[in-house]
């Protein structure tokens, strides 16, 4: 094939295709989740002075609830899908790599509901 022509690329759709691009959106979303939690919690309140009167006094508002839980759920999914990936390189049945892949999935939604259960529960 000579260099100058143009390839025929064809785009993947499916169950890849959209974890490829969550892989991508969860860690564009995580950088200022995260960098703010950093910021906030260990610079400017510093980790000594976080107690439970002080998660509770942030909790009392519905935005720190939201920003929690969506620091744990992108956080976490982003993890997951990587470790998906790692598995997958490993995995050669087909049948198996999907196996792993909604058991990780069962794993997330669980664990994610859990932690949200946790966050708007709050603390009293």
């Amino acid at each position: 094939m000579n260099a100058n022509q143009p390839r025929n690329v064809k785009a993947t759709t499916g169950f890849e295709a959209l974890a490829w691009k969550w892989m991508r959106y969860s860690a564009f979303l995580l950088i200022p989740l995260a960098w703010g939690h950093v910021f906030i919690q260990h610079i400017l309140i510093g980790g000594h002075n976080i107690d439970l009167d002080y998660v509770a006094m942030r909790w009392s508002l519905i935005g720190w609830r939201i920003y929690d839980f969506c620091l744990l759920s992108f956080a976490f999914a982003h993890g997951i899908n990587g470790l998906r990936q790692v598995l997958v390189d490993y995995i050669l049945s087909e049948k198996f790599r999907r196996w792993v892949a909604w058991g990780l999935l069962a794993a997330w939604v669980i664990i994610s509901a859990i932690g949200a259960v946790a966050i708007i529960g709050g603390v009293r």
